[in-house]
């Protein structure tokens, strides 16, 4: 859902906790997996970090992914 989140638009941690209902904590945990992964980045703004899916190629997968889930869902 987070990744899934950042293909729609930049958010910063405090955006994505609030969005998914988790800690902040737990949040930033993940993004900083994605990063490792090169699946996301990150600009700062002042004291602001915002997140942001890292290429086209990552939101191509993403699209990918949904229109699958959307093929082979019962009862389509």
């Amino acid at each position: 859902m987070m990744v899934y989140a950042l293909s729609r638009e930049e958010l910063c941690v405090h955006d994505l906790a609030a969005l998914l209902g988790m800690s902040v904590s737990a949040v930033s945990h993940h993004l900083r997996s994605l990063r490792q992964m090169h699946l996301v980045k990150n600009r700062r703004d002042g004291k602001r970090v915002f997140y942001s899916l890292d290429d086209d190629h990552v939101a191509g997968l993403i699209r990918q992914s949904l229109d699958h889930y959307k093929h082979t869902k019962p009862g389509r």
